[in-house]
């Protein structure tokens, strides 16, 4: 098969690895930056053109879209969607993750647990906001933040008030959750391939940080996941429509919680962890679905 990684580097652990994994399998691989991809839209005929070339010869993508470039990374997606090539991950499905406020409510409406989270029009009025989540401390995350950034612990009413002006005054749209103590600055992340866990890993935060990222210093150890944490993981991700995809939770008093769902998670952490490959899952599962 003619596989392509949209991504725009391919040295990154991931497309690597993916690239290494599609060849060992005898596919032809290659990596095409979504940014340089124009689209050319006409009847009955939606087609890409890259370089110097049409890229009507693909049979399967594997997306890699960063935060900042969702909206034109989703429109090439889309573009290869119309054409009726296969994809590891939908255009739709990544639009819908990579907003935290739509993703939450649609897990809610679906019954999935998840820390109390509120969304207000920049309210003025923060007792009543932190009294929705139980009080202080609370997390407040800006609704675009990625690996870490724009997530604020806020202890006492009037950090959290100063937090939700300075943010208010950026006109930036934020969530106000309650803050999980008994996760101790841990998370738990499960990898999903073709809509099962296939690895999973507890991210530890350093001494005195509330966020457990890798890129923020945190470790990472394999773990087995119980029987809610799995339950909870798959059908999480097929809320959202995302057959591949990290799912990340808190281990809270009252079970498993939902805390994000990345539908381009990065391949380094998990694999390292659990000592899984995880890239050669994901091109099993285009094979599987391609052919």
């Amino acid at each position: 098969m003619n596989i392509v990684i949209l991504s725009r580097n391919a040295n990154l652990y991931s497309t690597a690895r993916l690239i290494e994994e599609g060849e060992e399998r005898g596919h032809t691989i290659e990596v095409i930056d979504p940014l340089k991809c124009d689209l050319i839209i006409e009847k009955e005929k939606p087609t890409i053109y890259y370089k110097d070339r049409y890229l009507d010869y693909v049979d399967a993508i594997v997306p890699r879209i960063g935060t900042s470039v969702t909206y034109y990374g989703c429109a090439v997606v889309r573009q290869f969607e119309m054409m009726n090539i296969f994809t590891t991950v939908t255009s739709e499905a990544i639009i819908r993750s990579r907003d935290k406020l739509r993703s939450f409510q649609r897990l809610s409406k679906a019954g999935i647990g998840m820390p109390k989270t509120v969304f207000t029009n920049y309210s003025r009025d923060v007792e009543e906001v932190l009294e929705h989540v139980g009080g202080t401390p609370v997390v407040i995350k800006l609704l675009e933040g990625t690996q870490g950034i724009g997530v604020v612990l806020a202890e006492t009413k009037n950090a959290a008030e100063s937090v939700l002006e300075a943010f208010n005054g950026l006109q930036a749209r934020v969530i106000v959750q309650e803050y999980i103590e008994e996760a101790n600055g841990a998370d738990l992340r499960a990898l999903i391939v073709d809509g099962q866990v296939i690895g999973a890993m507890k991210r530890q935060g350093i001494e005195g940080e509330f966020r457990s990222n890798l890129h923020r210093g945190g470790t990472a150890d394999y773990v087995k996941l119980n029987e809610l944490e799995l339950k909870l993981a798959i059908k999480a991700a097929r809320t959202l429509k995302l057959p591949v995809c990290g799912v990340d939770m808190l281990q809270s008093h009252r079970g498993p919680l939902i805390l994000e769902i990345n539908s381009t998670p990065g391949l380094e952490g998990i694999e390292k962890a659990t000592q899984k490959n995880i890239a050669k899952a994901i091109i099993t599962f285009i094979e599987r679905n391609r052919n």
